[in-house]
């Protein structure tokens, strides 16, 4: 029983971890920032939001431990902590090419 508790607790917190990817602004964060740190004003002007709405976004990936920030002046810089989660993208993006196959197979017939 108490190894039931303990892989239940686990499943919360992948949950929790894919919750925090599960959003469009936030997918393209992490992807703008696999070729290194960024600063938030060239992460706003990436994924051409409001500069609130990309602080709300990084704020959640930190939370869930995807980024680390540091400052420097008056800037502020992003970068990944958790680079395996670009794996996790390409994987999507591997699922959604095979959708997008059996899809099209389906319209030729």
């Amino acid at each position: 029983m108490k190894e039931d508790n303990r892989l239940d607790e686990l499943y919360k917190l992948k949950a929790e971890i894919l919750q925090s990817l599960a959003h469009p602004i936030r997918l393209k964060i992490i992807d703008f920032l696999c070729n290194g740190e960024k600063c938030v004003c060239e992460i706003v002007k990436e994924v051409r939001s409001e500069r609130t709405n990309v602080s709300k976004h990084l704020s959640i990936l930190l939370k869930a431990d995807i980024l680390t920030r540091r400052k420097e002046g008056l800037n502020i810089y992003y970068k990944l902590k958790m680079p395996c989660a670009l794996n996790f993208l390409s994987c999507a993006e591997e699922i959604i090419k095979k959708q997008v196959k059996a899809r099209m197979a389906l319209i030729k017939k």
